[in-house]
């Protein structure tokens, strides 16, 4: 009989591959430069953050977000076709449904972070199946209305089964 374990696996900044990012963007606005078609550039209030799976055999059970004051988070995946140290990030690189979660300002200290539930929902179901062919995923954070990398803890857990 197989027992469930569950995996808890934070989202971690990739501050060298942010930098890169915003390199490009800054290059090409200096230059004038034109982004090639459809490539999606890092707007300032963005992120690369990483998953990184130790087990592949995953299914999803819930976020854990954590907001310490009033904003939204956006949390997008990018498709295992993207191969940041080749190259640029395109447009339709970005999967849906994106992961969106906030906080009013008038949300008391104890009141839960919001999300779209079905989304959040099919959003952690898509990760799961991508950590059966994925070691490491790469995702956009969008930090809006207040909040900052400061202020936020995002993970996501998972059920593993173990025989």
């Amino acid at each position: 009989m197989a027992t469930q374990a569950t995996l808890e696996l934070p989202f971690r900044p990739d501050a060298h591959l942010t930098e890169v990012m915003r390199q490009r963007a800054q290059s090409l606005q200096q230059r004038g430069g034109k982004r090639q078609d459809g490539e999606r550039l890092l707007r300032s209030h963005e992120a690369i953050y990483r998953l990184d799976f130790s087990q592949q055999a995953l299914r999803f059970a819930h976020w854990g977000v954590r907001l310490a004051r009033s904003g939204r988070l956006t949390v997008t995946a990018t498709s295992q076709l993207w191969t940041p140290d080749l190259t640029h990030l395109m447009n339709r690189q970005l999967l849906e449904p994106a992961g969106v979660f906030w906080r009013a300002e008038s949300d008391g200290d104890d009141t839960p972070v919001h999300q779209y539930e079905a989304d959040a929902q099919e959003f952690g179901e898509r990760i799961a199946e991508m950590a059966k062919v994925r070691k490491t995923m790469y995702f956009l954070l969008a930090f809006e209305e207040g909040v900052g990398p400061d202020a936020v803890e995002c993970s996501i857990s998972f059920q593993v089964d173990q025989k």
